[in-house]
């Protein structure tokens, strides 16, 4: 493990510490969950979805709603969250950079 002084830090970025720390891509992967789950909360609510009627837009039960708008759980699928799209009248795109 590397030995940290009382300043390493300075001058660099929070993604070069979130590196050090080995959690960069968890905190990436989280952020990007929580965004994806926020477009479809402001999307319910822009065409008054309650969310019994999206989970069975989704053909899903209501706890697997909560769970995909939880930004707790990061385990979601993209075959969940495309129909969690579809059923707002959206289209999840995907992209690699």
């Amino acid at each position: 493990m590397k030995k940290k002084t009382e300043n390493s830090h300075i001058g660099s970025s929070f993604d070069d510490f979130l590196e050090e720390e080995g959690i960069l891509k968890d905190c990436e992967y989280r952020a990007l969950k929580e965004i994806l789950a926020d477009q479809v909360r402001k999307a319910m609510e822009e065409k008054q979805i309650s969310k019994t009627a999206m989970a069975e837009r989704m053909q899903t039960s209501r706890r697997q709603l909560d769970r995909l708008l939880d930004p707790n759980v990061a385990n979601i699928t993209l075959a969940t969250m495309s129909k969690a799209a579809r059923a707002v009248g959206r289209e999840l795109q995907i992209t690699l950079v």
